[in-house]
Formats: C-alpha cells, structure tokens, sequence
C-alpha cells in the first residue's frame, strides 16, 4: 500500500482557534468563512463571463440548485459518551491510504478563475499542501505534464473527454501515466455541452476562445492531424478540437476505455444502480457519482439522492461523489450515506479567485474543520463510524 503522505489523527477543527487566536490581535479572516459571502465576494472579483461559466447551471438551475438544498433533508442524530476527542478522516482509496476523504473536482475553466490565469498550477500546489488530491481536467490552460509536476507525494488523477480520435484519447492516457497520475476519470455525461443560459446570452464558451486547449495543443497526435501548428494558426486548432472534442461513449466502447490503462479507471457521471453494475462488472475500479453540478442536464434530481442506491450497486468498490456539496456538514451526510471520496468545487475555485492558493487552502481547511467538529460534537470519532443509520430524514 502506499501512502500520499504521512497519515494520522490531525484536529482539523483547530482552524476555528487560529481564527479565534488571530483575532484577540485584531486581525479578522482576510477571507470568508461562510460559502454565500465567499460566492459574492469571489464573482465580484471574476470577470462576468467567467462567472457565467462556473457558476451557472443548465436550463432554470434547478438541478443545481435542488444538488445543494437536498442536504438540508437529512440530518446527523447525535450520539453521546463517545468521547470523540480524537477523530480520523482518513480513508483508503485505490491503495493510497489518504488523510481526508476530499479531493478537488476537475473545473475545466479553473485556470481562469485566478487572477493571472494559472489556477490549475495553484490547483496542484494547493493539493500538494494539504494532501487532498486534485483531479485535473482535460481542459487545461497547462499541459498535464506541469500540473502534474506540482503534486509532489499528493496523488492526482487525470479526468478525460474523450474524444471522437481514439489515437488522441490513447495519448492523452500514455501521457498522464507518464506525468505520475494516479488514475484515470472519465467523464460521460460531456460529449456535448447541456443548454446553459447564462453563457448563452453572452455568447461565451471560452474553449472556442482558445482557452483551456494547452493539453490538446501540446499533444504530439493533436499537433500531427493539422496543416500547422497550433501556434501558428490558433483559429484552425480550434477548430479542429471542436470537430473531436466529443464522443458520445457507448458499452461498447468500456472494453477499449479499460484496456489503455492498468491504472485504476473512474467512470463518472454514474446516477443509476444498473449502470453501476455493468460498469463494475466491465472492469471499471471506481463509480463516480455525479450529475456534474447541474451545469450539463436539469432533471431536477439531487445528485446526493441517488447516491445511496449507487452505494448498494457498487458493493466494495469505491464511490466518489460531487455535486452540491458547500461545508463540512455536506461532507459528513454525503460519507454517512456511502461515498468513499467527496468532491469540493465550487467553494475552491472562488477561494482561487479571491486569494490563488492560499484561498484554496483556506476554503478547505474551513471545509475539513466543520466537518471534524460536527464529527467531534456528535460523537462519531472515525468515518467508519458514519452510516446511513446515522441520518434521519427532517424534511
């Protein structure tokens, strides 16, 4: 087994007392703690079209916004003389014994969410000072090669499009195992963009613009379907990369997905039991449960509903989950119905916007202190001890 770094019992929760220590000197938290104020101050500080593009859903937003409310249906029912002054958030994953059960959601635009368009270099380093692995999309301003670079012991994974070139697709897999990532994430659910009004009416997808293309530019198969270039001609890249950016994956395509990779194989965009179970039983390593934050399709189902019965479909294989979660209280509920690993992303790239690594940093350090004193508080000193028995419905 090996270990991402050094793992043991860490008081998270000690974050509030820095605060606290801090402030008997009169300094307050140069960042929110709170996500509605991190949200305002984070779009107040993004160009409009940015925010459009990571913060808006698809259709009315209802799945997005129905992703973040169905937490509040649920509740922790606290539990007594447990004497939880010591808590565990470590969890093992593909392996890798990890000191939280975070990681950070592949953003396809996280670039431009910092301020000198380097956020997913700020995304890695993040990763790498708290342990908490980061996927990195495939959309990219760098190539995965220097993201990469930045992780140190922390494990990445590479979260794939894959396009309609099987050649390129093989690739772009080569060259993550290459770089040291540590899995492969495919995404399902994104060979073609849902309806999403607010970029609509600016008329903004920045891909188009030639933004968040570095892995595609960089990339030897890429580079060799084209008359030049891509530097040399960056209209005509781009145009290229919207004619292969999307395959529309069938089961049969699962055989091949499987066979470019002997490292561990994550299918996301999983949201129904059966699809669950033929995914596990084509080979896969891991489901990840996610309707990709509301942004791709309004359904109108909370992501962290279906998540109990992808849980039971998936038997001992790992569950990662996103979509909707914004504290450490939606970490607890989401690993007390099942998930393995929980993904942050919103909340990490508006303290990207605001502050570059140390915001990131900050907004998870918040995340993993409210989730290890609600653990404190209500009595469940490991992970282990959150089960589905330890909610109750409130609404």
């Amino acid at each position: 087994m090996t270990r991402a770094r050094e793992v043991g019992v860490v008081d998270y929760g000690d974050y509030q007392f820095e605060i606290y220590r801090s402030g008997l000197r009169g300094v307050l938290p140069k960042l929110p703690v709170e996500f509605s104020e991190l949200e305002s101050r984070a779009h107040a500080a993004m160009p409009p079209w940015v925010v459009s593009y990571v913060a808006g859903g698809c259709g009315n937003e209802h799945t997005q916004n129905v992703n973040v409310s169905a937490f509040e249906r649920w509740g922790l029912i606290p539990r007594m003389f447990i004497g939880a002054a010591k808590r565990d958030m470590s969890i093992d994953l593909f392996g890798m014994r990890l000191p939280t059960p975070l990681f950070l959601c592949p953003i396809g635009v996280i670039s431009l969410c910092a301020q000198d368009g380097r956020g997913d270099i700020a995304t890695a380093t993040a990763a790498r000072k708290l342990g908490v692995p980061m996927i990195a999309s495939t959309l990219s301003n760098a190539p995965l090669e220097q993201v990469a670079s930045e992780f140190g012991e922390t494990p990445g994974f590479f979260q794939l499009y894959t396009p309609t070139d099987r050649g390129l697709a093989e690739s772009l897999v080569h060259r993550a195992e290459a770089a040291g990532f540590k899995g492969i994430v495919v995404t399902l659910d994104t060979w073609v963009t849902g309806w999403r009004p607010r970029d609509l009416s600016q008329a903004n997808f920045p891909q188009l613009r030639g933004y968040a293309l570095a892995n595609y530019f960089s990339d030897p198969v890429f580079r060799g379907g084209l008359a030049m270039p891509p530097e040399r001609d960056v209209p005509a890249a781009i145009m290229k990369w919207g004619a292969i950016f999307g395959h529309p994956l069938t089961w049969d395509d699962l055989p091949w997905l499987r066979s470019l990779t002997k490292l561990p194989l994550i299918v996301k965009g999983i949201c129904h039991p059966d699809d669950a179970r033929r995914a596990i039983d084509a080979g896969v390593d891991g489901i990840y449960c996610s309707n990709h934050g509301g942004r791709q399709a309004n359904g109108g189902i909370a992501a962290v509903d279906l998540l109990p019965g992808i849980v039971k479909a998936s038997g001992s294989t790992p569950v990662l989950f996103d979509s909707g979660i914004r504290s450490g209280t939606d970490v607890v509920k989401a690993l007390a119905l099942g998930a393995t690993a929980v993904g942050i992303g919103r909340p990490y790239a508006y303290g990207l916007a605001l502050d570059g690594v140390e915001g990131i940093v900050h907004v998870l350090r918040c995340i993993l202190a409210e989730a290890d004193l609600l653990m404190a508080v209500d009595g469940y000193p490991r992970i282990a001890d959150l089960r589905p028995s330890a909610l109750l419905p409130v609404g």
